[in-house]
């Protein structure tokens, strides 16, 4: 009886060793995995977690004046206060364009996205979700005077309908809302001034945005036009190999929905979106800011521009044929190419070198790259401008190539193309708007937070091109009295 039972032991031993096994090595696996999860540690050692997000969307996230100071807040940096909190590290804030942020993700730029960002097909390939953490319904916004005329998604046949880009509800517009003409743009401010100004029907948006514009502008409504998948989760992004970033970060989640921290959350950021200050003694600092930033930005452009354009320039003019060549092609391509794609260049291929610049110096590289371009042709033609005596005069007089160059010819270049590099400036300094998608807080950029954290999407746009014009006529004043005085020299 004891043999035929302990033959039935070894077979049953034999039978689940390998499930047993098995079980063992997948348990290691995973341990390993969480173990060698390179973004988990990294953010232990360097002390804090950095989250990406487009401040410009209220209540989710936005820019206040709290106590004197410029805060970002709303209930998506509640959570990231939280998840930060829980980990033990700080708390950092990359605020940037919607459409940087994947990118910034994906280079190593930020940590995870919090920024009202639902999953999709094509999102799941590049980044991975958490668990949801809020699910929001999907409405339409229109005026009161046309609401009724939007019932069903059978109703928007011709309509202009906005949505931002590259987001759920850019999709449901497209795909549910029949025969619609779409708009899709990167601020949800830019849709509400189409909106407001006739130029769209209608703008589909998440509830709690909706929500807010509809109390503070009282021409608003939610139309009763309903989607097939109305309610989409809300989640984190976060990069694709990080699972142990990702189970802590949804270890936090879990806490949030079952202490139903969110509703405190919405709370909080509802209560901070209506303070009731004066315009400019809420919001002032912010276009200062900015257009200090954007001086900044044009002044450093244009002095490393100068620098590298006129090195270019003797390049270009020079004998040596690759260092022509190399001249000939960088000009070219710098002045084929927008701005805006340099920009993203030097900001993401900066960090995929393992540079590490901030959005500024970024932004600052590629301005500077994209104005010696033009300047190298500014200063070509103004050395051209001389006439071939000045030189051969100066030649005969013994001075040496290099010493004639610099005394006789680039003196009266240099009068020729100040008109010229007057104008660069100030095309720099109205160009430099393009930084704000990296998140540079210049003055187009510090004019959205405006948008967004006042409801108010018009007046910013006229109050932020009084201080460009004050700028481009006080330059353009300045360069005619010194222009003035270099003919008096003559």
């Amino acid at each position: 009886m004891k043999s035929k039972f302990m033959k039935w032991l070894m077979l049953t031993i034999l039978l689940f060793a390998p499930f047993v096994g098995w079980s063992a090595l997948t348990t290691t696996s995973t341990q390993a995995a969480t173990v060698t999860d390179s973004h988990l540690k990294k953010i232990k050692k360097q002390g804090y977690i950095t989250v990406g997000l487009s401040a410009d969307y209220p209540p989710y996230e936005f820019h206040q004046t709290i106590k004197g100071k410029d805060e970002i807040v709303g209930f998506d940096i509640s959570l990231a206060k939280k998840i930060a909190k829980d980990m033990g590290v700080e708390l950092k804030v990359n605020e940037m364009g919607f459409d940087a942020l994947l990118g910034a993700l994906k280079t190593g730029k930020i940590d995870m996205i919090i920024s009202g960002m639902s999953e999709t097909p094509e999102r799941a390939k590049q980044v991975t979700f958490s668990k949801p953490y809020l699910y929001v319904k999907q409405v339409v916004l229109a005026k009161k005077e046309d609401a009724s005329k939007f019932k069903t998604s059978a109703d928007y046949n011709g309509v202009a309908v906005g949505a931002q880009k590259q987001t759920t509800q850019e999709e449901l517009a497209q795909k549910e809302l029949f025969g619609a003409k779409v708009t899709s743009l990167q601020k949800t401010t830019d849709l509400v001034l189409d909106l407001q100004n006739n130029k769209l029907k209608a703008v589909v948006m998440e509830k709690p945005v909706a929500d807010a514009y509809v109390q503070k502008n009282k021409d608003f409504t939610i139309t009763k036009t309903t989607f097939a998948n109305s309610t989409k989760p809300t989640a984190v992004a976060l990069p694709k190999d990080a699972p142990a970033l990702t189970a802590q970060i949804n270890k936090t989640i879990t806490t949030v929905n079952k202490k139903h921290l969110m509703t405190q959350y919405k709370q909080e950021a509802n209560a901070l979106m209506f303070q009731k200050q004066g315009f400019f003694q809420q919001y002032g600092s912010y276009f200062v800011k900015g257009t200090l930033y954007t001086v900044a930005i044009a002044i450093v452009g244009v002095f490393f521009g100068v620098i590298l354009g006129t090195l270019l320039a003797f390049m270009k003019r020079g004998k040596n044929l690759l260092l022509k060549s190399i001249a000939i092609v960088y000009i070219e391509f710098i002045r084929g190419t927008p701005l805006l794609i340099q920009v993203f260049i030097a900001f993401f291929g900066a960090q995929m070198l393992g540079l590490g610049l901030s959005a500024l110096v970024s932004s600052m590289i590629a301005v500077s790259l994209n104005s010696g371009a033009y300047v190298a042709e500014i200063i070509r033609s103004g050395i051209g401008s001389v006439k071939p005596g000045q030189l051969e005069a100066a030649r005969s007089l013994g001075l040496s190539q290099t010493s004639s160059m610099r005394y006789v010819v680039l003196p009266q270049a240099i009068k020729n193309i100040l008109p010229a590099l007057g104008n660069e400036f100030i095309t720099v300094l109205k160009d430099s708007s393009v930084v704000s998608v990296i998140g540079v807080g210049e003055l187009m950029f510090e004019t959205g937070v405006v948008q967004g954290a006042s409801f108010k999407p018009f007046s910013p746009l006229m109050f932020a091109s009084l201080i460009y014009f004050v700028l481009t006529f006080g330059i353009s004043r300045l360069l005619a009295v010194f222009e003035h005085r270099l003919a008096k020299s003559n």
